[in-house]
């Protein structure tokens, strides 16, 4: 049997397949709505997350006509990490992809973390007791320094003109008592900007303060002591940066439709989900990632299926 056809067999008779509903149907769902509430925390529940969800959708029109499936993955890929896609609060944003296209030829969803969804992570994981980030102006006063004495001293601008950007850094408190701070400049952060597929749209074009904080916090995390959700968080977010799918609609499936209905304990080998492959203008992004510090090493080894010569030029680096 093919997967599609397997897919639309588990679909009850009543019901059409995920992608010839609304995404509209699908967030008043209540089967669907139970699902969520499973893997939700304790504060957050299924109806609020449909209900940002679908504002959300009004917001962006353009989500409307992307691949249902891909919506409702990276609606259930919030669910599990316990953030909101609100622009409003700044945890999550759903953006339209024209990568990785449905049979349709409707673009898909991919989810961007947020500043605030990364240090609302950070502070659930228990080991981190504050984190903060900050953006500093060519006005304030601004000092750091590295090495056997470390120091960051940010005393900002109250005479109303502060100038542009010129840093962002990054603060967490952890549990035992230590401070890790992270610094980055602007031209730091642009060229981390610059790989992004995403780079001259969503988010980065109309918050971009918000972008660069999440930049520098994504940074400091290599430094820190940080949960599974976390790292799921943060691979989602690069994926995105990088203009990689990052099979929500496949997810959807696999949260929703095998949940649901428990059709089989062993999907077959088919359905099971394959290490996405990467182009050579992907692997680039990916490999400069590697280079600056902003990927790890067996991160990408694990994430993707690379061939030998990417495994290799990987190693040199």
């Amino acid at each position: 049997m093919s997967t599609q056809a397997l897919k639309n067999a588990i679909v009850p008779a009543k019901s059409k397949p995920i992608d010839q509903r609304t995404i509209a149907d699908l967030m008043s769902d209540a089967k669907i709505k139970a699902q969520m509430a499973l893997a939700l925390p304790k504060h957050m529940t299924a109806d609020r997350l449909a209900r940002i969800a679908t504002t959300e959708m009004r917001r962006v029109p353009a989500l409307a006509n992307c691949s249902p499936e891909s919506f409702l993955g990276a609606i259930m890929q919030c669910a599990q990490l316990g953030i909101e896609p609100s622009n409003s609060l700044g945890h999550a944003y759903l953006i339209p992809f024209g990568n990785g296209k449905d049979k349709q030829g409707r673009a898909n969803v991919q989810l961007i973390i947020g500043y605030r969804g990364m240090i609302d992570l950070a502070r659930r994981s228990g080991q981190i007791v504050s984190l903060s980030a900050r953006a500093v102006y060519e006005n304030d006063d601004f000092s750091y320094e590295y090495g056997l004495h470390e120091d960051l001293t940010h005393k900002p601008s109250e005479d109303g003109n502060t100038g542009r950007l010129t840093h962002v850094y990054a603060v967490a408190r952890l549990k035992d008592g230590g401070i890790q701070f992270e610094v980055m400049s602007r031209a730091q952060v642009d060229a981390i900007r610059a790989q992004s597929k995403a780079g001259n749209s969503g988010p980065w074009q109309t918050h971009y303060e918000e972008m660069a904080k999440k930049t520098v916090i994504r940074r400091l995390f290599k430094y820190l002591p940080v949960s599974i959700e976390i790292q799921k968080a943060v691979g989602l977010d690069e994926q995105a940066e990088a203009g990689i799918d990052q099979q929500n609609a496949a997810f959807a499936y696999g949260e929703i439709i095998e949940a649901d209905y428990n059709v089989v304990n062993e999907p077959p080998a088919e359905m099971q989900p394959e290490k996405p492959t990467l182009g050579e203008a992907e692997f680039n992004a990916i490999a400069e990632q590697v280079k600056t510090g902003d990927a790890e090493y067996e991160q990408i080894i694990a994430q993707y299926d690379l061939t030998a010569e990417q495994k290799d030029l990987l190693d040199k680096l």
